[in-house]
């Protein structure tokens, strides 16, 4: 039965596009109550199935061969194989809460090429559901990759002025990393049928992750090969500079799931692929990882402290939100890892609450110059108090969701052997930074004497002067996830952490390169000294 589910949460959105593209023009209206009907139904599915998953093993699996070459040594298989455990589970369960929210918040905002735009949402929907619960690493890469054309188009036709630019950035970076990371999928697999644990090639995940028999070379540039696709996705510094772009040119709907899920995709294959599947590799770049975290979380916060375009500086917060999840990753630490996926669970919903925001007073006063606006608690006491309830979320304000993953994500680069207290405390100033720059916003937009720009706010969508019924009820699930979480982690980690000792800690300190971070000899150093011919006796009694 939740092998069904999971497939009706994977595939309904299609189903409902199907149903959208018969539409009559005359009823293009109905688009939008369908698209949300079917994020409402995917969304309950999904929380329901993280909510019955297990802590070890798979639930809800369904698993078909799907393709099949015979001749080619023992051949090559391509399974469909989905399945939840309890690293995707919550990941899938924030996707199913965000996207119904996107859904409802474009209801005023979208208003030509209604029918269009639900569509590609949708398609988009079935791609990020497809990524959390792909268990063969081609179907893995296969949804990944098809995630980047629906929001291609979303953010090219429903943009802002530069949202041709915008569109063709993102996709290039993002395609030409993938590319790369493609490669390394495939020389996985040959080298798995290579080794002999498997008699045909296979890109079964579980197969690969158990591979041992790879060198230290090989897997140095395996973990190059899927850094170039995951980091570009995350963003990771330098390599960042396509997304403040593209969050500021696409729809709001677009900025949530791109903040929310999309990027989340980058941190999720470096977990499930990176450090999994190349344990070595990851444990001998991970000082440069952790100082390339910092850098992003530090150059990330400074970037945001100078705009005056509120969406922006949401933006670039993202580059140094990420920085932190990337930091905790690179501990190695079960409770480093541990706070690097509850970051991923509340950076979507605190950032992802801070775009809608946006977009609400967008909608309103067709700017988001903090220069042009200000005062707005006055006028607009509702939207005031999500703004200052989503802000103190995103700087970590204990009781809140921020603090525990920032907290867990920081005391782990401190006691690591990998990283250690330089990256913890340098880590720990990107959070000073925040506290002003994000402060500094809500006091620019809220307080002060009241600025709008001429003709606002503009309520001809039906919108009223402060946020309305239907906006209440996006932000406040949000607002509620937020303070679960902040108050009782647990209903995440619990489930989290018995999987991420067996299968991601476990590997990486059993790998040469962590041991020799240790203290202990490296392996293959004894070995070469076993093996090296003993020098002969000097003929005339020297030594």
């Amino acid at each position: 039965m939740e092998a069904t589910l999971l497939n009706i949460v994977i595939f309904l959105p299609v189903l409902a596009v199907l149903v959208l593209c018969a539409l009559p023009a005359s009823r293009e209206k109905a688009a939008g109550p369908i698209a949300l009907l079917t994020g409402l139904i995917s969304g309950v599915l999904a929380i329901g199935l993280w909510i019955n998953s297990t802590a070890q093993g798979l639930t809800a699996e369904t698993q078909w061969s799907w393709i099949a070459v015979t001749g080619l040594g023992g051949g090559v298989r391509i399974a469909y194989h989905v399945a939840l455990d309890a690293i995707g589970a919550p990941l899938l369960a924030l996707t199913g809460l965000l996207v119904p929210l996107s859904v409802a918040c474009s209801f005023t905002a979208i208003r030509t090429r209604v029918r269009e735009y639900y569509i590609w949402l949708l398609l988009l929907t079935t791609g990020m559901f497809g990524v959390f619960v792909a268990r063969d690493v081609l179907l893995f890469y296969i949804f990944f990759e098809f995630t980047l054309v629906p929001l291609y188009f979303l953010i090219g036709i429903w943009g802002g002025s530069e949202r041709r630019f915008a569109a063709n950035k993102f996709f290039l970076y993002t395609f030409v990393g993938s590319v790369i990371t493609f490669a390394g999928i495939v020389y996985l697999a040959l080298r798995a049928a290579q080794l002999g644990r498997t008699s045909e090639i296979t890109f079964d995940l579980l197969t690969l992750v158990n591979l041992d028999g790879l060198s230290l070379a090989e897997q140095s540039l395996l973990f190059i090969a899927f850094f170039c696709g995951f980091a570009i996705k995350v963003p990771f510094f330098p390599l960042h500079t396509w997304l403040p772009l593209a969050h500021t040119e696409a729809p709001t709907a677009g900025s949530v799931l791109l903040a929310g899920v999309l990027l989340k995709l980058g941190t999720y294959g470096f977990l499930r692929l990176s450090l999994a599947m190349t344990p070595d590799g990851a444990a001998g770049w991970a000082r440069w990882m952790g100082w390339l975290a910092v850098a992003g979380i530090i150059y990330g916060a400074l970037c945001s402290w100078v705009q005056r375009d509120v969406k922006k500086l949401v933006a670039y917060s993202s580059v140094s939100h990420l920085g932190f999840c990337m930091l905790g990753m690179f501990s190695f630490l079960p409770v480093g890892i541990s706070g690097s996926v509850l970051y991923m669970i509340n950076h979507g919903l605190s950032t992802g609450a801070l775009f809608l925001i946006v977009g609400m007073m967008y909608e309103r006063y067709h700017t988001r110059e903090m220069d042009k606006i200000g005062g707005l608690a006055r006028e607009m006491p509702i939207l005031a108090f999500f703004l200052v309830f989503f802000t103190l979320s995103s700087i970590g304000l204990p009781g809140l969701n921020g603090f525990i993953s920032e907290f867990t994500t920081l005391l782990a680069a401190f006691n690591s052997i990998a990283l250690g207290p330089r990256h913890g405390v340098l880590g720990a100033a990107g959070i000073l930074l925040g506290a002003i720059y994000m402060l500094y916003m809500v006091g620019k937009v809220l307080f002060g004497p009241l600025k709008q720009p001429e003709h606002t706010p503009d309520l001809s969508a039906g919108l009223s002067r402060d946020l309305n019924a239907r906006e209440i009820s996006i932000l406040t699930p949000l607002a509620i996830a937020c303070i679960v979480l902040g108050v009782y982690p647990r209903v995440v980690t619990d489930k989290l952490d018995p999987l991420i000792q067996s299968q991601i800690v476990k590997r990486v300190t059993e790998s040469v390169n962590y041991q020799a971070l240790t203290g202990v000899p490296r392996v293959m150093e004894e070995l070469a000294a076993v093996d090296s011919p003993t020098p002969p006796a000097d003929p005339r009694g020297g030594k």
